[in-house]
């Protein structure tokens, strides 16, 4: 009977260590994974500004090209609004010159 009791006592020993073992390597495994993901995510925030710069390049060129658009939009309202007012001149100083020559007209 002792003997079978020892022998069930070295075996609980073995079995203790066995469990030891698992859970340091359940461990080990935990922060292996854990290292790889900080890694990856790492690799991620570093490779968004890559990922974004077309994007902000096509909206920078949008952007422009808009500007582009509504200046010349803008030079040609003013050319045309300059146009009619110099028009308007005109028409203003011959009325004013007609009053001035023949003031009953």
């Amino acid at each position: 009977m002792e003997e079978a009791l020892k022998r069930l006592l070295e075996a609980e020993a073995r079995a203790e260590k066995v469990v030891e073992a698992a859970r340091d390597e359940r461990e080990r495994s935990i922060n292996q994974a854990i290292a790889e993901v900080q890694m990856a995510e790492t690799r991620f925030e570093s490779g968004l500004a890559d990922l974004r710069a077309p994007f902000e390049r096509e909206a920078e060129d949008r952007a422009a090209q808009a500007v582009a658009e509504l200046t010349r939009k803008f030079h040609d309202r003013q050319r045309d609004l300059r146009e009619l007012a110099a028009r308007h001149e005109d028409e203003a100083v011959a009325v004013a010159l007609a009053l001035l020559l023949d003031p009953e007209a």
